[in-house]
């Protein structure tokens, strides 16, 4: 489920821009107490927003070793930009302004909830 995004331009560090995202979230859903995050969120701003917010920050570390292990969280992110990817809006970088980007991420989503509870039972959406 998700529960909000922002879409910034490349030059701007997924981790900088953490704090403005987590105050959208937290403002929105104020029962949120934990936030996992990649190793790369293991900065000081983000740090900082999650206390100045009230929330724990829990880095989700990638195992090293050979091969495929199944990290639990860290899997959480990949399938969720899968799904995303089968919209075919989101597929390429069609959007010029981030706004776009960020309500057709919010349409994706949407449409895919809307269909688990209609159809509880299937797991595929069907192409859009």
């Amino acid at each position: 489920m998700l529960l909000g995004v922002l879409v910034h331009a490349a030059d701007v560090q997924d981790a900088d821009s953490a704090g403005e995202l987590l105050t959208r979230i937290k403002r929105l859903y104020c029962w949120l107490r934990a936030v996992f995050a990649d190793s790369i969120y293991n900065r000081m701003p983000v740090i900082l927003a999650c206390f100045r917010l009230g929330l724990t920050l829990i880095i989700v570390r990638r195992i090293t070793g050979g091969g495929f292990i199944l990290v639990p969280r860290r899997w959480v992110v990949e399938r969720s930009l899968g799904w995303l990817g089968r919209w075919r809006r989101l597929s390429k970088d069609y959007e010029e302004l981030p706004e776009v980007s960020e309500t057709m991420v919010t349409l994706a989503m949407i449409r895919l909830r809307l269909h688990r509870l209609a159809h509880p039972n299937r797991k595929r959406l069907p192409p859009p």
